[in-house]
């Protein structure tokens, strides 16, 4: 693993010449993005983020925390948080920002621990890859919930990025679920290889928390076919 966008945030974080990430889906152009937007404060985040980290309680476990502007919030909120990511680099920013709890690691590889909330945020679902593989993290995430305890996370039905035929239905591919994409990522001239990212619109989100003994709520809309759902047991 390269650790591309790892990379990104720790050059920002260390001032060290900082460029913008270059992200192309299999259905989408190339688009820059600037990395100072991971960093950003609470005031500038999205309301549904805001909305999440206003719902946030207890022992909190922040998932795929990126630069952990998050759980920078949270904690300077008073709440204990632990800030994970599969990104060392990442990590090693977070740490260097003063999330006093960072370390890399993959949420199915947690033992022995519970929480209260367990936040995923800036399309929380993606990390679950592929429609097929959300039954596995939806379990390890119920696995790690305390008795009333909470999973928020957001995500955005991406059926405005496919073509309408004339009767207004939309032309998605027929060999799978249209949520499942192939993400690249570049950097400073170097290309990550292509990883699978999940974008889920929110019925089938529901009806996976149901297959797997989740209640799910949803919470929010945002404007642009975004939402964020809360998940309890």
């Amino acid at each position: 693993m390269k650790d591309l966008f790892g990379q990104a945030i720790l050059d920002f974080q260390t001032n060290n010449s900082p460029e913008d990430l270059v992200t192309e889906t299999n259905i989408s152009e190339a688009d820059e993005m600037s990395v100072e937007y991971l960093f950003r404060s609470y005031n500038d985040m999205p309301k549904l983020e805001k909305k999440a980290l206003q719902l946030a309680k207890g022992k909190i476990l922040d998932v795929g925390c990126g630069a952990g502007s998050h759980s920078l919030h949270l904690q300077e909120k008073g709440f204990e948080v632990t800030a994970i990511d599969i990104s060392p680099n990442a990590i090693k920013a977070c740490q260097l920002r003063g999330v006093k709890n960072a370390r890399v690691q993959n949420v199915l590889d947690i033992k022995n621990e519970k929480f209260d909330t367990i936040i995923l945020l800036m399309n929380g679902t993606g990390i679950f890859g592929t429609l097929a593989e959300t039954s596995n993290y939806l379990q390890k995430l119920k696995s790690l919930l305390n008795p009333n305890g909470q999973i928020l996370i957001d995500s955005s039905d991406i059926i405005y990025m496919f073509d309408e035929d004339e009767d207004g239905s939309f032309l998605v591919p027929a060999d799978g679920y249209y949520g499942e994409l192939t993400f690249t990522v570049s950097y400073k001239g170097k290309t990550e290889d292509t990883f699978p990212w999940l974008y889920l619109d929110y019925n089938t989100l529901q009806n996976a928390a149901h297959a797997n003994g989740l209640e799910c709520e949803l919470v929010l809309e945002g404007q642009h076919y975004d939402y964020l759902a809360q998940l309890t047991l």
